[in-house]
Formats: structure tokens, sequence, C-alpha cells
């Protein structure tokens, strides 16, 4: 597996972005091309778009602030979205959720569809990081 280090010397991409209804679709298919250009299978770029989906859109109804920063991953075989933002406050991922409830669905499908996923505070407490991963060329559940 790759450092870190060497991740950040050509397998990274961040932009710094306002968040807004009207601009998710655009940073969807961004993302989803860098992926796309290392190499990732279907199934790595469908859950790339549904994750950058649903935590740009909880960027926009949940943080006040719609300044946020979206950085992509690749390190191995292993793809890592991250969106940090600037509310303090984190997501809860329960258990299966109410499929009538008005919130709380998108981030349980994408935590049951990633490889990996969480949510932390930043190092300097001004604010969190949402994330995921999932293999590049693997198919969902593997």
């Amino acid at each position: 597996m790759a450092s870190v280090r060497t991740a950040y010397d050509q397998n990274v991409f961040g932009r710094t972005l306002l968040a807004d209804a009207t601009s998710i679709e655009r940073w969807r298919w961004k993302v989803c091309e860098v992926v796309r250009d290392w190499g990732g299978s279907a199934d790595a770029m469908d859950l790339v778009r549904l994750g950058v989906s649903e935590l740009l859109s909880n960027v926009v109804k949940h943080v006040p602030d719609p300044r946020c920063y979206v950085r992509v991953l690749l390190i191995g075989g292993e793809v890592t979205v991250q969106v940090f933002d600037r509310s303090r406050k984190l997501p809860v991922v329960g258990e299966v959720p109410d499929w009538d409830a008005e919130s709380g669905r998108g981030l349980w499908m994408l935590r049951e569809m990633a490889s990996g996923f969480g949510c932390e505070h930043t190092r300097h407490g001004d604010g969190k990081i949402v994330w995921f991963s999932c293999d590049l060329v693997g198919a969902f559940g593997e």
C-alpha cells in the first residue's frame, strides 16, 4: 500500500467550493471524472457520485457557512472522498432508518455501501470532516 506522502505527490484532487444546490451535480461529475481517470470501475464511479451528492447536500442543508473543501485520495487501490466543512456538529448515522423520515437515510445508505465511512472534528476544532472510501475497481459489497 502506498503511503499518504506518495498519494499527495500524484493521487490527490482537492477543491475549495461554495456548496449550493445548483453546484452539486457539477461536483459529483468532476469527482467521478477524477476517479475514472485513475481507472475506477463503474461501481466505484456510481458510489462516488452518490457519496459526493450526499455529503454536499448535507452541507447545503445543515451547515450555515457553505464554504467547504472536497478532497479525493487514491492510496493503493482505495479511493477516499472527504468533505471538510465549518460546522462542529457531527452527523448521527444510526441503525436502519425509518423510510418515512425526513432525513437520516442518505448517510446510512452511503455507510452501508462504502468500504469505509466516518466523521470527525478537524484537528484545529473549527469544523468537521465527513468521508467515505471504496475500492477503485471492486464492486459493491466486496
